[in-house]
């Protein structure tokens, strides 16, 4: 979708066709009233048969100026008329009335999107960052402004998108930037992954922004422009292969808890802000959340934002902690429910 959609851009030229025959017509007929003296009503009719070249006799004999007028109306209104017929054959044989018709219930669920991810780039980083969300079930839009890659997009009907530069207001609007969790910008330049940062902070700085870097010199400048986190595929990619090495069946084993498909398990973080009172400050033992839900407990982020990893049955657990749960959907179902004491299941929830 670019920044002027392509049903204005349709509306837009049918616009001016008709506006350029309806121009005509007045012209046509003003240049009869002067020239040949003729009244309105027969002004009108001697153009519009003029126009339409049907072979009618004049009105009234023409004056050698009157017939240069005609020749000079004849030749003009015959590109009028070929612009609108094109126009028409356009939005009629080219499917642009079921493009603009398509493009206009794009925007009517973008409009409605609340707590969705906006995915800027749809390249190689972008396109899996949109699998992981789509396999999480989460909503999301795409910015995008190449055409090639847009065709891409068309070929899933189910994705929604904006076409056009994701560091530009106007587009970030249409993406209802100011109602959105959170902002993936995965272009393959780092200033204009810097562009969008600076942006999206502006429009709403309680968006939460992870920016693709190629070059680490870029991690600061982004981080200061607003990024939440700085992710480095190149990094990722060298540190991998040297654990593959060193640790291959740990690599392994992780991947397969974070990205395998069938979500026999699954890591999950879970808000304890909402926690029922009283289970406030209790221990991890007196909760006996292990021995309730069969889920384990590996990680604890604090409200002062430090980790614990597998954490001590004796420590609290507070309303500003998340936690990091490791088990079958079913066991985290569970676990939820052991912290809100089973009157609020959901309430605590907070997708991963």
């Amino acid at each position: 979708m670019k920044d002027r959609s392509l049903y204005h851009e349709t509306l837009r030229t049918l616009l001016i066709a008709f506006g350029l025959l309806f121009f005509t017509i007045a012209l046509g007929a003003l240049g009869y009233v002067f020239i040949e003296g003729y009244g309105l009503l027969n002004a009108i009719y001697m153009t519009v048969i003029t126009m339409a070249t049907v072979g009618f006799s004049e009105v009234e004999p023409l004056s050698g100026a009157g017939k240069i007028f005609t020749v000079v109306l004849i030749i003009f209104s015959l590109g009028n008329f070929g612009y609108l017929l094109t126009s028409i054959t356009k939005l009629v044989f080219e499917g642009v009335l079921h493009q603009s018709y398509k493009e206009y219930q794009l925007r009517k669920k973008i409009v409605k999107l609340e707590d969705h991810i906006i995915v800027c780039g749809y390249g190689r980083n972008g396109y899996q960052a949109c699998v992981e969300l789509a396999e999480h079930g989460e909503q999301f839009v795409i910015v995008e402004k190449r055409d090639n890659v847009v065709e891409r997009i068309l070929e899933s009907p189910d994705l929604l998108y904006v076409q056009g530069d994701a560091s530009s207001e106007e587009v970030l609007e249409i993406a209802q930037i100011r109602k959105a969790k959170a902002l993936i910008t995965a272009l393959p330049n780092d200033a204009d992954n810097m562009f969008v940062v600076l942006t999206a902070s502006e429009m709403n700085p309680s968006l939460k922004i992870i920016s693709r870097a190629s070059d680490f010199r870029s991690d600061s400048k982004l981080k200061r422009a607003g990024a939440t986190n700085i992710i480095m595929p190149d990094r990722i990619g060298g540190q991998r292969m040297a654990k593959l090495v060193t640790q291959p069946d740990v690599v392994e084993f992780i991947e397969y808890i974070l990205l395998q498909r069938s979500r026999d398990v699954q890591l999950t973080e879970i808000s304890c802000q909402q926690m029922a009172m009283c289970n406030y400050k209790k221990t991890i033992r007196e909760l006996k959340l292990r021995e309730r839900s069969g889920a384990n407990l590996v990680g604890i982020k604090t409200g002062e934002g430090a980790y614990i990893f597998n954490p001590s049955p004796d420590i609290e657990i507070t309303q500003a902690d998340k936690l990091f749960v490791l088990g079958t959907p079913g066991q985290v179902t569970k676990f939820k429910n052991i912290l809100a004491e089973e009157s609020q299941p959901e309430s605590i929830i907070s997708k991963a």
